[in-house]
């Protein structure tokens, strides 16, 4: 079996995604956006575009297509274009033309002519700090604003000034796309059971569910298909324009429509990670012992308030011991395109600002910041009794040092010729959780076993996880299993996000495994069983009995049954009543700083990780790598310009910087095994998200290493690097 299920037919070109599916009388469907950021449409002319060549539809506000606002229990109510004239920002979908083909559909598009009654449109995170508005409760509960203060301070500047080494700074971080290689599309068409769409998504039944609701239809009157997803982060976990869309007009004109957002149409017509502006106070006692923390964070999001950047909240929270804690997260609404989960959301950028603060405080101290943060390893997060049911950052940060060469740096780096080169380092950690999840477990006649759930794999590999933690459940090989998932007329694997897929599906795997076993050996020893009457025992896939033993397959010809199928179930419960979770990590980052251009390159990177029990090492990697790079991307290319318009300046490839193989170095991960099973029976902690954290802080830490010059926003550019 190979390392990667899907790798075969990825590199072959065998895996079909969604746009892959055209069925025969596809037709093609291509979106308006608008041309403002805050305004409303007062009248769109439609007649030249519905006389183009090969369109049979043109659908707007004025009219729409027969949709409706979903609300789910899992997402709440969610946006459905064309069903306002308000338009809150640039290139917001407003309208939608199907044609024959996707050039005529495209070029119809063109001709479509809008009208608008514009008004001010408030696009600047800065300009807006003075509107700014206390973010909703997170998502535990926790309200915006918190402190824990040692017994007898007053408050949180009481223990600041009584600090007698305090260090204290603003940091910036930019608007972030997802930009993930597969663009928001989806394939719909209808047939007299009903709906089936074909979209890349990170949850099929979730997506159902919406489609459903935005169709009044039942949820088994909608099929969502996703076995491949290319690339989500996070941007993927609700319905996209294009599915709702696509779904409507396949109904109206009944006949199948194809959909896609251009490249450019990415960069508006989905969501992005806010930008944020950070204010991070620490005071410490002369030893480095942290005595208190404050941490106030302001982020962008759209006129809808549709997602917060838990910054402080996801970080200085819980990450370091300190005896006086005072954290708030403020939003500011502006006119720009939605805010979602974005890989590590509130952790990524919230990591930026702390741990550039920690390396502040190290060099404020003349203590090395390895030390720095072991000395405040907390045990559990502040204010709260529930201890970490497995930590070893210590260890990681050890090992890491060591791999590293950490004992050679210099506090203020070192020459090679005309680079300047430094070390940086930074914790990194995210919360170890779990989502609600059902996987069906079918022993088959021919001795294979299929393990299936809805959930989604986009890129992260749980395909190959249903395999191997089926196939050792089932104590029979890999090759034995045949996964399925990203269907939802399976079992809701739940949603593919928050590093949780391993923990809740391979949890559900083995609960079903385990009923069915129970429900083989009671087969094979019941009434008309092969074993009838007799004690049996279940191993290598085989059923024993004294002396006489028979593989599953063969137990299920003699009982005349062509299968067994058992749905297992698996969700948070007791245990977080008793324990705190969390993955852990120590990124530590070499930068070359050009002398005379003053051009940064990201030489060595390494990742030590406390993540539990690892199960397929080479999807691991795979995935700390990625968010490893991600990191730097974020340090040193990744941000979303917005004009004062709301137009994107660089919506696109060209602009939107990301770094290709010339910008990233030597790359080492290293995994610290320890499985806690007090999280979950696999012994598995979340890994898909950690790589991103901390990695922006200890390449920015490694540059100041190099220079001295500290860059508290990022992306840190040339120009943020030269002499004054």
């Amino acid at each position: 079996m190979p390392s990667r299920l899907d790798g075969p037919q990825k590199v072959t070109g065998q895996a079909r995604y969604g746009m892959d599916h055209t069925p025969p009388g596809t037709v093609y469907g291509y979106l308006v956006l608008s041309t403002i950021a805050h305004g409303e449409i007062e009248a769109m002319d439609v007649t030249t575009a519905k006389g183009a060549p090969g369109v049979l539809g043109v659908y707007s506000p004025f009219d729409p297509l027969d949709l409706r606002t979903p609300t789910t229990p899992f997402f709440g109510e969610t946006w459905v274009p064309l069903q306002s004239r308000e338009v809150t920002y640039y290139g917001q979908p407003i309208g939608f033309v199907v044609a024959e083909t996707f050039e005529q559909a495209r070029d119809a598009a063109l001709l479509v002519q809008v009208t608008y009654q514009a008004r001010p449109a408030l696009t600047s995170l800065e300009d807006g700090l003075a509107t700014a508005q206390d973010a909703p409760a997170a998502m535990d509960g926790a309200p915006p604003s918190l402190s824990v203060l040692a017994p007898g301070v007053e408050s949180i500047e009481d223990a600041l000034a009584a600090s007698p080494v305090v260090v204290d700074a603003t940091y910036r971080t930019a608007t972030q796309n997802h930009a993930a290689m597969e663009p928001h599309s989806a394939v719909a068409y209808w047939t007299a059971e009903g709906l089936t769409v074909h979209s890349g998504n990170q949850a099929s039944d979730l997506q159902a569910a919406e489609l459903a609701g935005a169709l009044e239809l039942k949820p088994s009157e909608v099929h969502a298909v996703n076995p491949f997803v290319g690339g989500a982060f996070g941007g993927k976990g609700r319905t996209s324009a294009p599915a709702f869309l696509a779904a409507a007009a396949a109904r109206a004109l009944g006949r199948p429509v194809k959909a896609a957002l251009t490249r450019e149409q990415v960069f508006t017509a989905t969501a992005t990670r806010a930008a944020t502006v950070q204010k991070v106070t620490l005071g410490a006692d002369t030893d480095g012992t942290l005595i208190a923390i404050r941490h106030d964070s302001w982020c962008s999001t759209d006129a809808a308030r549709s997602f917060v950047e838990p910054t402080s909240h996801g970080t200085s929270r819980e990450w370091y011991a300190t005896q006086n804690l005072a954290i708030s997260q403020k939003m500011v609404p502006l006119h720009v395109p939605p805010t979602t989960f974005m890989r590590a959301p509130g952790e990524a950028p919230g990591s930026f600002a702390l741990e550039s603060a920690i390396d502040e405080l190290a060099v404020a101290l003349r203590m090395d910041p390895i030390e720095l943060r072991l000395r405040n390893n907390s045990s559990a997060p502040p204010g709260k009794d529930l201890q970490w049911s497995s930590k070893h950052l210590d260890e990681c940060f050890r090992i890491g040092a060591d791999r590293f060469g950490w004992a050679d740096r210099s506090p203020g780096g070192h020459r090679d010729g005309d680079w300047l080169v430094g070390l940086g380092v930074a914790t990194a950690m995210f919360p170890a959780l779990r989502f609600p999840a059902s996987v069906e477990v079918t022993l088959q006649q021919d001795g294979t076993a299929v393990v299936a759930t809805s959930g989604a794999d986009p890129g992260t590999g749980l395909l190959t996880v249903l395999s191997l933690i089926g196939a050792e459940s089932l104590d029979i090989t890999p090759e034995r299993i045949v996964p399925r998932l990203g269907d939802s007329s399976l079992p809701s694997g739940g949603l593919s996000g928050g590093s949780t897929a391993t923990a809740s599906a391979g949890t559900a795997v083995m609960a079903a495994a385990t009923q069915a076993i129970d429900e083989l050996l009671a087969l094979a020893s019941g009434p008309g069983g092969p074993f009838d009457g007799q004690e049996v025992t279940y191993a290598d896939g085989r059923v024993f009995a004294g002396d006489r033993t028979m593989p599953f397959a063969e137990v299920l010809r003699a009982a005349g049954r062509s299968s067994l199928s058992v749905t297992g179930s698996s969700a948070p419960g007791e245990e977080l009543t008793k324990h705190s979770f969390s993955s852990f990590g120590a990124q530590f980052c070499e930068v070359r700083v050009h002398r005379w251009t003053r051009e940064a390159r990201v030489s060595r990177m390494l990742g030590v990780f406390d993540a539990g029990r690892i199960i397929n090492e080479k999807a691991a990697r795979s995935q700390i790598i990625g968010g490893m790079i991600w990191g730097v991307s974020a340090a040193l290319h990744e941000g979303l310009d917005i004009e004062a318009n709301g137009r994107l300046a660089n919506a696109d490839f060209a602009g939107y910087l990301l770094p290709v193989n010339a910008d990233i170095g030597e790359v080492g991960v290293h995994f610290v095994e320890y499985p806690d099973t007090l999280h979950n029976a696999v012994g598995a902690k979340g890994l898909g998200e950690i790589g991103t954290v901390g990695m922006a802080a200890a390449v920015a830490n490694a540059i100041h290493n190099a220079t001295g010059v500290r860059v508290r926003h990022i992306p840190i550019t040339i120009e943020d690097l030269l002499d004054d």
